[in-house]
Formats: C-alpha cells, sequence, structure tokens
C-alpha cells in the first residue's frame, strides 16, 4: 500500500520519519448508471459550454471565482510554493488529556509508521504517550489542505486523525436546549437507567455491520444466478403511547431474550428490571 504523506514528526529537538497509512475505508458496492434503453454505460465528460466541445484533462486549470463570472486562475506551481513547512515536517505544538477532546473533531484516521532508522524514537514517544495518557496536537499539509492532527497510542502504534477546525462544527438550533415546561418522572430515569444497565456490554466492533450492503450483494448475487430475491420485511414498529410502558415492555423483553452473556452482577440487575417492569 502507498503511503498517503511521507516526513518528519517533531517535538522539541527529537525528529521522527514517518509515513502514514489510511487506517480505515469505507466498504460498499457501487451501482454504475447505465442508459435504460441499451444498458451502455454512461459518462460524465468535461464539457466547455462555450467551445461547444468536450475537453480532456491536460487542458483543465483551478480557479476561484471571486464574482459571477469572474475568477482568478491557480496553477501547480502556485500551490507548490505556497505550501507551507508542515507539507514536509508535521510539528507537535501542544499536548492535551485525551478525555478533553470530544470526539465530533475527529475526522480521518491513519496509522503512522517509522520510517528508515527511526524506531527507537519512535517507540520513545509511543510510550511517553502511554505513560503520560496526553495526545499530541500537531499540524500538516496534505491534499492541498493544512490539517490540525491529533496523535494518539492506541495498539503499541501511534494513530494520527485530522481534525475538524471549530468553524466546521455546525450549530442547529434548539440543539442542547431542555423544554422548560418539561418534567422528568424518578420512576422513568430510574427505568431508563436500568434499560442501559441490562443492556451494557464491552465494545465489539466486529458485532456490527452495514447490512443495506450486504442484502445488496446478495441482490446482485441472486439476480446473477437468475433467482428471485426474496427478503423477510422488517417487523414493524408499534407506536408509543405510554414512555413508561414501553421502557417496562423493554425491560421485560430484554430480560426475557437473554441473548448475551452477563456478567458478574448482572443477575442482580435482570432480577430487578423484572421487578420494575412489573
Amino acid at each position: 500500500m502507498a503511503s498517503t504523506w511521507r516526513g518528519a514528526l517533531s517535538f522539541g529537538l527529537l525528529t521522527i520519519p514517518i509515513r502514514l497509512y489510511p487506517a480505515a475505508r469505507s466498504q460498499r458496492t457501487f451501482l454504475h448508471q447505465l442508459h435504460d434503453k441499451c444498458h451502455t454505460r454512461l459518462k460524465q465528460p468535461l464539457f466547455c459550454s462555450t467551445c461547444n466541445r468536450i475537453v480532456s484533462r491536460d487542458e483543465v486549470v483551478k480557479e476561484y471565482e471571486y464574482e459571477q463570472g469572474q475568477y482568478v486562475l491557480v496553477d501547480s506551481e502556485e500551490l507548490k510554493r505556497i505550501t507551507p513547512k508542515s507539507g514536509k515536517a508535521m510539528e507537535i505544538l501542544a499536548f492535551v488529556k485525551q478525555d478533553q477532546i470530544d470526539p465530533i473533531y475527529l475526522d480521518a484516521s491513519y496509522f503512522a509508521l517509522p520510517d528508515k532508522d527511526a524506531d527507537k524514537a519512535y517507540q520513545v514517544l509511543l510510550k511517553a504517550l502511554e505513560d503520560t495518557g496526553r495526545v499530541g496536537i500537531a499540524q500538516v499539509t496534505m491534499h492541498q489542505r493544512e490539517y490540525t492532527v491529533f496523535i494518539r497510542p492506541r495498539n503499541h502504534g501511534i494513530t494520527v486523525h485530522t481534525m475538524y477546525f471549530q468553524n466546521e462544527i455546525r450549530e442547529v438550533q434548539e440543539y442542547g436546549e431542555k423544554p422548560k415546561n418539561l418534567q422528568i418522572k424518578p420512576q422513568e430515569l430510574k427505568l431508563a437507567e436500568q434499560l442501559i444497565e441490562t443492556l451494557s456490554e464491552d465494545f465489539n466492533p466486529a458485532k456490527y455491520r452495514d447490512t443495506f450492503q450486504e442484502r445488496l450483494r446478495a441482490l446482485i448475487e441472486s439476480k446473477q444466478k437468475g433467482k428471485a430475491f426474496t427478503e423477510r420485511p422488517a417487523p414493524r414498529q408499534a407506536q408509543v403511547i405510554d414512555m413508561m410502558d414501553a421502557l417496562k415492555k423493554s425491560l421485560r423483553e430484554t430480560a426475557r431474550s437473554g441473548k448475551r452473556p452477563r456478567v458478574a452482577g448482572e443477575h442482580a440487575v435482570a432480577r430487578n428490571a423484572k421487578r420494575l417492569a412489573s
């Protein structure tokens, strides 16, 4: 796999040559667009309405439209000249406690690997991050953009997360506002907390998957084999009339299903769930 970025990670006088590799990629089955008459795959050419013809990629330049129909042209050499030093050097600016970082700021993730003859310096930084519980904050330029990144230890290696800037976090009116006249009954809160306890377990990412993509692949495979694809309809959700009744019903069904093994102390939780639901 080709690296996404190659340069040096530095803090203080310590410099660590590293390479960045994408840590995750979404896996999707893509559907192409065909002409419904002849089933020819459709293309989206670059068409110039002034010259009335299709243009090739080598005829394309980049621009910024500052007014309607008015452009400032920018070429690749100019972009190279304005690339900051973080294009080749990732300097750690500060270290913060990991629990101070709101996950909403996390964007893409990368694995950082030491480059040639950088193993010891890499391990020193990794061990220091693990022992202090701190996360480094640095800046790096890639894909024609300068990112602020988090540098943290994970599974005996260093992981880099690009960060959304403060002005990129959107605000939605009424989010986080509690209605003035809303009253929560102690019994409702107790039932909700009990349900949370009953469904609590250790996080296992392998347990979760994209069922739509699985069904899409199954549909494609069945059509390739000339078979009709039938999918069992999802159960209808009952309309919630009363929240207390919904919480009690949820507790009864959870306690009755026994779908997961309970750790020590959870048997008492189940008994309390049945008692509260009765």
